[in-house]
């Protein structure tokens, strides 16, 4: 009987070797939870036995998890997230009815399909919330997996241009120009510098709100002299590829726009707001219609060229430009036009008894009957931990203490051989006996 009392000894002392030496091989798991062995001793269960009689040897009660926290780690993603408290990020894989998966791994990213996913491609859930962030539904078959967008809001086309210039005084006639007259029209070419004084470039945006570049090219048409009081600008447009034509009647096209001051340096023309239509960069979604106003600011005076101001009411849909996770766990989404977008507050489930989860594999785990059922709710909320973005939590072994227990481990296993051993010794004393 012995040899099967020192026989569960080694069986145990085995287990406790095991369990140790996964302690330590997962020690650079992240959230990985530490496990401890019970054992307990066996002994005969007849009604009418003895009090005084030895024990039949060891059992393995179970393989307990010790869901401690672990130390947390700083990261340099906001999607890297740790749980400071108790409670478990909830997963599903890929499929809409798959299996549920709790654990405290963080290490979350996004996939081809814009979607916050962990290691293993299964979906972290969140509630849903309103634009303030405001959880709108609660419970288990309201969570769902969270997506990224790409865009915010809608776009809009350039409708109304507004800008003020100031035009120096003291600028020349271009040298490549003769003076200009109907009868003498101006030659000009944007990608001569000498046959203009002055560019600006702007941006202005079609239907789809793609943006185009809006160069105006400035052209000193005369000095005054003798009788004539009054300076003349034209402006040469181009968005994108194409330039504007100011007057469609014209007889020449595309028209450039005339802008004339008096002796003063006020503007006397243009007076009124321009229409301008039907302009068709290459890339346009569909050809670009908008106001043009030179506000009453423009001047001609004894200064540099400036574009004093430029205002167009254009914009498009903001790009994703950042995602952002709150101690609370709400994920807000911000864009590149300013907006922002609550995507949804990531769930924290919590057990009655943890210890009763089953082992999924990957810092996972399963319900069971004996850990009862999730309650789902928020971060910072009803007893739950605060999550906190930039960082993971590391596995709870401590190294050393699991080297410790290794060697207590080693010893039990040495002890139940010698046990082992000397019952052998005894049984065959007992046979080499002779009458």
């Amino acid at each position: 009987m012995s040899f099967y009392t020192a026989l569960s000894g080694l069986k145990a002392s085995q287990t406790d070797l095991s369990v140790i030496s996964n302690n330590i091989a997962n020690v650079g798991t992240t959230a990985f939870k530490r496990s401890n062995t019970e054992f307990g001793d066996l002994v005969s269960s007849s009604p009418m036995q003895s009090a005084g009689i030895a024990g039949q040897g060891t059992r393995l009660r179970g393989i307990a998890q010790q869901f401690t926290q672990g130390g947390l780690a700083a990261s340099e993603r906001s999607l890297d997230l740790a749980i400071s408290g108790q409670g478990f990020f909830m997963t599903r894989a890929s499929s809409s009815n798959a299996q549920v998966a709790y654990t405290r791994n963080g290490a979350f990213s996004v996939d081809a399909n814009r979607f916050i996913t962990d290691s293993s491609g299964a979906y972290l859930q969140v509630l849903p919330t309103d634009s303030a962030g405001t959880v709108t539904a609660n419970g288990i078959t309201a969570v769902r997996s969270v997506q990224l967008p790409l865009t915010s809001g809608t776009s809009q086309s350039t409708q109304n241009v507004d800008l003020a210039v100031t035009f120096p005084a003291a600028a020349d006639v271009p040298s490549t120009r003769s003076v200009y007259s109907a009868t003498n029209p101006y030659q000009f070419d944007r990608n001569d510098a000498n046959s203009y004084n002055q560019s600006t470039t702007t941006t202005v945006y079609d239907a789809t709100g793609t943006a185009f570049p809006m160069t105006t090219y400035y052209i000193r048409e005369n000095i005054p002299s003798g009788a004539t009081t009054t300076t003349t600008w034209t402006a040469h447009t181009f968005v994108g590829d194409t330039e504007v034509s100011y007057d469609s009647a014209a007889a020449t096209q595309p028209a450039p726009l005339t802008l004339t001051f008096d002796a003063t340096g006020a503007k006397t023309a243009p007076s009124a707001t321009i229409s301008i239509t039907g302009v068709s960069p290459t890339g346009a979604s569909a050809p670009l219609a908008f106001d043009l106003t030179y506000g009453a600011s423009t001047k001609q005076a004894a200064a540099p060229f400036t574009l004093t101001s430029f205002d167009q009411d254009g914009f498009a849909a903001g790009s994703l430009d950042n995602v952002s996770v709150g101690a609370d766990g709400l994920i807000v989404a911000t864009f590149s036009n300013g907006d922002t977008q609550a995507l949804g507050k990531i769930v924290v489930a919590t057990f009655s008894n943890p210890d009763g989860l089953r082992q999924l594999g990957d810092s996972k785990w399963g319900t069971t009957g004996i850990s009862g059922e999730p309650v789902i709710g928020e971060a910072n909320a009803n007893g739950t931990g605060s999550i906190q973005s930039g960082a993971l939590e590391q596995a709870n072994v401590d190294i050393t203490e699991e080297l410790v227990a290794l060697i207590q481990a080693q010893r039990n296993f040495s002890a139940n051989a010698k046990a082992i051993e000397a019952a052998n010794t005894m049984t065959q004393t007992i046979v080499n006996l002779r009458g």
